[in-house]
């Protein structure tokens, strides 16, 4: 037998890698795009439809990177990068809508608390809890397919708030524990 050479192995080692990689991605979309409320796989995905809403509809994406597999730093599910964006920056004043969806892995929430005129988006202080001050919030969407506050939107799944908005500055943000200073705010200004 001739033995086999280094680039033969190289070649063997890429090919090895290449299929194990394939074979995860079929594990994973299986698992996460085949997990439905009562689910089978690691992540809950409910499919809802938000009813009418009133007012501009300001469609905001909850997202992460990570997630339960990413195990716990400092006693907190490490959810990687995450991100909250809007689809609209500015909105008239008065009836508004929040269409809040959850394209991440974990659980998250929408929070929306006004933004004094002299502070910038993202600064505000974290408490030992790794949350912010709520006080002051406005509304929340944090019900998983439904409206108003709950205990999170899961991962594949929305919810949503109508609020009453007075022209200002408002910061939208999760408040779920380390996910505002992961970077889960943006900015909302209302004419």
């Amino acid at each position: 037998m001739k033995p086999v050479s280094h680039r033969g192995q190289v070649i063997f080692g890429v090919l090895v890698t290449l299929i194990m990689t394939a074979l995860s991605v079929v594990v994973v979309v299986g698992v996460v795009g085949g997990a439905t409320g009562g689910g089978n796989g690691f992540l809950s995905r409910q499919n809802c439809a938000a009813p009418s809403l009133y007012g501009p509809v300001v469609n905001v994406s909850l997202t992460n990177m990570g997630g339960p597999l990413m195990g716990q730093r400092n006693g907190m599910m490490n959810g990687g990068a995450m991100r909250l964006t809007a689809d609209r920056a500015t909105v008239p004043g008065g009836k508004v809508s929040f269409l809040v969806t959850n394209g991440g892995s974990i659980s998250h929430e929408l929070v929306v608390l006004p933004l004094p005129a002299d502070q910038v988006v993202g600064t505000r202080p974290i408490g030992g809890d790794a949350r912010i001050d709520e006080a002051g919030s406005v509304g929340e969407a944090s019900n998983t397919c439904a409206e108003g506050a709950g205990q999170g939107i899961v991962s594949g799944s929305s919810g949503w708030v109508t609020l009453t908005l007075a022209p200002g500055r408002y910061e939208l943000v999760c408040n779920l524990p380390g996910h505002y200073g992961a970077g889960m705010y943006t900015q909302l200004t209302v004419s």
